[in-house]
């Protein structure tokens, strides 16, 4: 099962719902966990996912989106959170492939603000998935025909006068003593705390948030003064607490309560910090939250303070600690910042992540590059955040274009194409303006559609991107857009055009001292262009890889490798192919590029079947042909892979007899990724 982003803690109780959820999923394909904020949906719907992993064929994945806000990325965030790279203009289609077959569950956290946009996913889901089931976290239903709803109710909190074992039973009571013993190791309920600790419970109604914002306060003050403080805070009396409470407005009450504790500084903080989708670490928050009150020097202390009071959650990641808020704290902040405050912080936030993806762009031959690949997935909704911001006012659209257009590569390696294509397509609406932002958004847009094998879209985008360039004297465009119209050339059947046009650019990016961009046409050339001149692609694929070595560029590294074993291949040295493709396929693994996986199984398939080890080639067929199709891609549509799939598959069929061949395929098809990638890259063919 993915694991989420954000630590999950451990679940208290639950056993009755756990159960329901278990016998519900039996009966429905659609299951939506509903209940107030704060209340443990998350908690449930994920120790429901890992009881029942063993129960779906294909296993369970769990996708998060609390963090997105822009309904019509659902279907490629849900791709990109299954591991799948969107090679096909619809990423219903390439969801729907990929989960046609598969017997798996489906969880998808935090649809409230979401509604209308997974009600349709999940419609089309399991109409063109039938063994799929889906369990929703959700404030409210989806609306969806069949769907079924478990409310999940507040823990259970103790009776007034209830003894002191029958209060340490309630499973509300539970969970406090369990996070005060985290921040107060000695603490215990006896005689003489029992009935403040069953009040605090009555106070909290159950809610495990706010139970857990209150036991975190056990550092420095003791339960009877937490106690007092929640009934001034609420102004209640404490004998009435329970009635006079409205139902669940404990959840916001504690939050305001808690908001209260902290200082000013801490407060404007909490808020600012806000504004982050995907989490935020130290640097950014020193960049985008200071001033106004808050010293840079000290937002380290600051973010501390809240870590301390459980208003951020720290985890340590591989590009180091990030910093992360819970969706309800997050929910209340964002209500806490004024407008005045949110438009000067959006132009900080704006700026900030621009330079972010400036600094981490992927096309750079640098030794940074896998670092800065890790650091654009995590910062993904934050990106999002930044273009939302940029594309909703006229003022910043030029800005929002310069974005999206920078991260063409990461767009591509990531495989959120479409992704990329929505607000590039955006950002060209909002921005008719004839300028070299636009310019290069229309062949980067012109790109991502031939990825997909749109060409009819592609098209379009790259004859007003000529046209703009010229007008402009832009030269960078225009080398780019004769580029991208090489890449169409082969696309559409003409070899001998793609490489004179492929040619033609890289001599402008030579002349233009734009090595960075001469390796990406490099890379283009000698993969396309090696079926039609073998000596070729090996001289391109070479000077790439030199160039990738020589600045030490891993990523790139890894496409070189495989342009060069495509030239091998093309050249009839298989076991040149077979070494190279395997290096390759590791290095790609390390950015889980499925994409240039795919390729390379497909590629090592051919070289198993030139040296006759034809039950090999066909198990390997049969472990790519499920991600070809995921993808909504096939290699007897892809101009470098056309010949050679097409020959393995009837070289492998006719020396093992097409029943024996289909079994082998089969076998293959039900191995999965990661056993699929070590059978490939194993030297024999024993298991």
């Amino acid at each position: 099962m993915s694991s989420p982003s954000v630590d999950v803690p451990s679940l208290i109780g639950r056993r009755h719902e756990l159960s329901a959820v278990r016998r519900m999923l039996t009966g429905t394909r659609l299951l939506t966990l509903t209940g107030t904020g704060g209340v443990g949906k998350t908690r449930l719907a994920v120790q429901a996912a890992k009881a029942l992993r063993r129960t779906f064929a294909h296993g369970v994945e769990l996708v998060e989106l609390a963090s997105l806000e822009d309904g019509e990325l659902l279907e490629p965030t849900v791709a990109a959170a299954l591991g799948l790279r969107e090679m096909a203009p619809s990423s219903m289609t390439t969801l729907v492939n990929y989960l046609a077959d598969r017997r798996m569950l489906l969880v998808l956290d935090n649809c409230e603000h979401l509604l209308e946009a997974c009600a349709r996913l999940t419609s089309g889901l399991l109409r063109g998935a039938p063994r799929l089931r889906i369990l929703a976290t959700s404030r409210q239903a989806l609306g969806v025909y069949g769907e079924q709803v478990l409310n999940v109710p507040p823990l259970s909190v103790p009776d007034s006068g209830t003894a002191v074992r029958d209060i340490l039973r309630r499973d509300a009571v539970r969970l406090f003593v369990e996070r005060a013993a985290q921040v107060q190791p000695e603490f215990a309920v006896d005689a003489g705390n029992a009935e403040t600790v069953a009040r605090l419970a009555q106070r909290l109604e159950g809610i495990p948030l706010a139970i857990e914002l209150a036991a975190v306060r056990l550092r420095t003050t003791p339960v009877e003064q937490l106690m007092r403080e929640l009934d001034q805070h609420f102004e209640v009396p404490a004998e009435h607490a329970r009635s006079a409470l409205p139902r669940h407005q404990s959840l916001r009450g504690t939050l305001d309560w808690s908001f209260g504790l902290c200082s000013g500084a801490e407060r404007r903080l909490w808020s600012r910090l806000s504004m982050f989708a995907g989490g935020v670490d130290l640097e950014a928050a020193e960049a985008i939250c200071s001033g106004a009150e808050i010293d840079q020097p000290d937002v380290m202390e600051l973010t501390a303070g809240l870590v301390d009071k459980s208003v951020l959650i720290a985890q340590q990641r591989e590009v180091g600690v990030r910093y992360h808020m819970l969706d309800s704290i997050r929910a209340y902040g964002r209500e806490r910042l004024t407008a005045a405050e949110t438009q000067k912080l959006g132009s900080r936030y704006v700026e900030y992540y621009r330079q972010v993806v400036d600094r981490h762009r992927l096309e750079r031959l640098s030794p940074h590059q896998l670092e800065g690949f890790r650091t654009l997935q995590l910062d993904s909704p934050n990106v999002r955040v930044a273009l939302d911001l940029c594309f909703g006012r006229a003022a910043r659209a030029a800005v929002g274009l310069e974005i999206a257009s920078a991260l063409w590569v990461f767009w591509i390696i990531a495989g959120s194409i479409t992704e990329g294509r929505h607000w590039l397509e955006r950002g060209l609406q909002l921005l008719p303006e004839a300028n070299s932002t636009r310019a290069k958004a229309l062949w980067v847009d012109g790109l991502l559609a031939l990825h997909q094998g749109d060409l009819k879209a592609a098209m379009p985008r790259l004859a007003e991107c000529h046209a703009l360039a010229r007008r402009l004297g832009d030269r960078s465009a225009l080398a780019f857009a004769t580029q991208v119209s090489g890449i169409a050339a082969f696309s559409a059947g003409d070899p001998k055009q793609g490489l004179e046009l492929l040619e033609k650019a890289r001599a402008e990016h030579l002349a233009a001292g734009d090595i960075d961009a001469a390796s990406i046409n490099l890379f283009y050339a000698a993969v396309y262009g090696s079926a039609e001149v073998p000596e070729l692609g090996i001289s391109l694929s070479e000077r790439f890889l030199a160039l990738c070595e020589a600045r030490h560029a891993q990523v790139s590294r890894g496409y070189a490798l495989f342009a060069l074993g495509i030239a091998a291949w093309n050249q009839g040295d298989w076991r040149r192919t077979e070494s190279l493709m395997r290096e390759a396929a590791e290095l790609r693994s390390l950015i889980n590029d499925r994409w240039g996986l795919t390729q390379c199984l497909e590629v090592l398939a051919w070289t198993a079947c030139a040296q006759g080890l034809y039950e090999r080639a066909a198990r390997i067929l049969g472990t790519a042909h499920p991600l070809w199709r995921a993808m909504g891609a096939s290699p007897s549509r892809l101009f470098p892979h056309v010949r050679g799939h097409e020959q393995c598959m009837a070289r492998a069929r006719a020396e093992l007899g097409g029943r024996a061949f289909s079994a082998v395929f089969r076998q293959g098809s039900r191995l999965g990724v990661e056993r699929a990638i070590t059978y490939a890259i194993k030297q024999s063919d024993t298991e």
